[in-house]
């Protein structure tokens, strides 16, 4: 994790906690106390205090979109014909009821959204798009990318 990522109001031990849960959330406390080297109760405190604080946010299974069949990947460039606070909120909430989208950037550029969607195939995403992006509120176009490869794909 990069330093510049973490406040600086965290200590080296709080900062070596969060990149030992970052990549293992599953780690027990009596193995992340000994890999940042405090003992088991002050490391457990301090693991509440992150999640008291919002500095972790929860803990989650990690899982194999390719096993589940999920290894098509598209992102979609999404222009909206009104760009008032209640249509951005309108195409916000809209997007939240629809699987396939992974995630949802509001952009600053030629463009409005930058939506990132997995599917099954290109047929599964050419009804998505058919059936589910382009009828979000207030969309006037859209320009899909298809992934090819994922060169890098961390989960932070």
């Amino acid at each position: 994790m990069h330093n510049s990522v973490i406040s600086s109001e965290l200590d080296r031990y709080d900062k070596r906690i969060l990149e030992n849960l970052r990549i293992s959330g599953r780690m027990p406390i009596t193995e992340l106390a000994q890999t940042i080297g405090l003992s088991k109760t002050p490391c457990q405190m301090r693991v509440k205090r992150l999640q008291s604080e919002g500095y972790i946010t929860g803990f989650r299974a990690i899982l194999n979109p390719e096993k589940l069949g999920l290894d098509n990947i598209a992102f979609v460039e999404v222009r909206l014909s009104d760009t008032t606070e209640a249509a951005l909120d309108a195409f916000n909430r809209a997007v939240q009821d629809i699987p396939e989208i992974e995630q949802c950037h509001m952009i600053a550029g030629a463009f409005d959204y930058l939506l990132k969607i997995r599917t099954r195939d290109i047929n599964a995403y050419r009804r998505t798009l058919g059936e589910k992006i382009s009828g979000l509120p207030h969309v006037s176009g859209t320009s899909t990318h298809v992934s090819m490869e994922a060169v890098k794909d961390d989960v932070f």
